[in-house]
Parts: structure tokens; sequence; C-alpha cells
């Protein structure tokens, strides 16, 4: 997040609080329907969910006893997810 922030405050850093706040809301609105993702298409058989705001994806999993969601990565719409999680978490 702090990544994204830093991109897009180099324009205005107004806009960059309310894009991270926004992509914050997005995360928490997943603890009361931590189903309302979708499977990524691209590591379905790991189970992952993303929800998309505006060019990016947030990709999280629900934990084993249901009971919490873990955001894994924030991922610009352009980058290739595979080689994200290859690099970032050696899938």
């Amino acid at each position: 997040m702090q990544a994204i922030y830093d991109y897009i405050a180099r324009d205005s850093k107004t806009y960059a609080i309310r894009f991270v706040k926004s992509l914050v809301e997005v995360a928490t609105k997943l603890q009361t329907m931590p189903r309302c993702g979708r499977i990524v298409p691209e590591l379905e058989e790991y189970g992952f969910r993303e929800v998309i705001y505006h060019n990016y994806r947030n990709v999280y999993r629900i934990t084993e006893d249901a009971k919490d969601v873990e955001i894994l990565a924030i991922v610009h719409g352009a980058r290739e997810i595979k080689t994200v999680f290859r690099q970032e978490w050696e899938l």
C-alpha cells in the first residue's frame, strides 16, 4: 500500500490518501462478507480470492477455520499475477 500511495502522491497527496483509504475500506468489508470476492482464475488451485478496486486486485484467502481473512497482496491489474506470487510467495 505504501508503494501505491507513493506513486499516486507524486501527482496528488490528497488523492493518494483517498485512494489508500478506499483500498482499506474494501479490505474491511471482507470481515463481514469474506466470500464476496471471486476465486482468482490464475491461482484457482490455491483457493485465493480477489476483490477488484479500480486497477488493483486485492488478493486474499479465508483462513482454514473460516474466521479470518488474510490479505496476501494488492497487485496492479497490468501485472502478471502468477509471476508476482512466484516471486513473493514462492508458489
